[in-house]
């Protein structure tokens, strides 16, 4: 076989390979889901009404990220996390200082990160729920939607 021709077989092979990738898809970074059982998608319109009406904004980012820029008002309560960026990620590889969160779990509480791709949110909101917390928002698109609106932020 010519050398161009293992060339050409090379590169076709690297080339399947780089399409059955992207059409297969990687979890890792997948987008979070469209919605969340047990928990109201917002847009960052209710988020900020949300907001303004008093409920408790949950910033799920690591403290650097909070303290560069947050939702003005928001509250820093970390979502650790070591699990699969993924529907069935195993939370117990996971943590969050849930006793941030109020004690009366009848207090709305709206979660969010740095976006669709940021899974904190969806797994802060997800922890929330699962720990009885009965209305949950998560705003999905988190501080980038909020930011292209022009609210404010500190």
């Amino acid at each position: 076989m010519s050398i161009d021709m293992k060339n050409i077989l090379r590169n076709t092979s690297f080339l399947l390979t780089a399409v059955a990738f992207l059409l297969i898809g990687n979890t890792a970074f997948a987008d979070t889901p469209d919605s969340l059982k047990g928990a109201t998608l917002v847009d960052a319109v209710k988020a900020k009404s949300l907001s303004d009406s008093g409920v408790m904004v949950i910033d799920a980012r690591v403290a650097n990220e909070y303290a560069e820029a947050h939702i003005k008002g928001a509250i820093s309560v970390p979502y650790k996390e070591k699990s699969a960026k993924a529907l069935d990620f195993d939370a117990s590889q996971d943590s969050i200082d849930l006793s941030k969160l109020p004690a009366d779990k009848n207090t709305a509480i709206l979660f969010y990160c740095n976006g669709a791709e940021c899974w904190k949110g969806y797994k802060a909101s997800t922890a929330a729920i699962k720990a009885g917390y009965k209305t949950v928002y998560w705003f999905r698109l988190g501080l980038p939607e909020w930011k292209a609106k022009g609210y404010p932020t500190e």
